[in-house]
């Protein structure tokens, strides 16, 4: 019941997403299908929001790319401009999920393999006597980081460039939608309003 209320006042940045608090609403099933109306499967997440629910949720960070996932709600009457955007966006987050989990894994490894060969080189063992994993000062760590850097700066340009061309489209789209809405709200004014 707590994590329900926590969860209804939750601060999130838009009142169209709701965080999820708990795990307590994980669903083992792996979540609803995505039939007009109804929550989009929750493909590979460990949460679901409630099949109720009207908005889109956010997710807890995933443990690959520290990215906090996002369900997108689809609504019933759903016009295929709406399922554009909507799709775009899923396929945003898919290419952000797929590049930082990518990124992430690579740099961990290339950091413990930097981590142990500077060891080796001092004649260190990668755990002390005490049985705790030994470290580097931060000089050397930031020999690391400048390497790392360096050496992938043009996939994090180019992902970059595909970021920006991606979100021009989504915010291009979200135009698009707004005004369609805005039509449709005038349209249904005009009509009601002559009855």
């Amino acid at each position: 019941m707590a994590a329900a209320r926590a969860l209804r006042g939750g601060g999130c940045c838009c009142h169209r997403h709701r965080c999820l608090l708990s795990s307590s609403f994980s669903s083992a099933g792996g979540g609803p299908t995505a039939e007009r109306g109804e929550r989009q499967e929750s493909a590979g997440l460990d949460f679901s929001p409630p099949a109720h629910s009207r908005n889109d949720w956010i997710g807890p960070p995933d443990k690959h790319s520290n990215l906090r996932p996002v369900i997108f709600y689809v609504p019933p009457e759903e016009s295929p401009l709406e399922r554009r955007l909507r799709e775009a966006r899923q396929e945003a987050q898919a290419c952000d999920q797929r590049f930082w989990a990518r990124h992430n894994r690579t740099f961990r490894q290339e950091k413990e393999e930097f981590i142990y060969s500077r060891l080796k080189a001092k004649g260190l063992e990668i755990r002390d006597e005490t049985g705790q994993k030994a470290t580097l000062n931060a000089e050397e760590m930031a020999d690391f980081y400048k390497d790392f850097l360096s050496k992938n700066f043009r996939k994090h340009m180019q992902y970059n460039r595909d970021w920006y061309k991606r979100n021009f489209t989504i915010t291009f789209l979200m135009g698009q939608v707004a005004l369609a809405r805005a039509l449709r709200w005038l349209r249904w004014k005009k009509k009601n309003v002559g009855n």
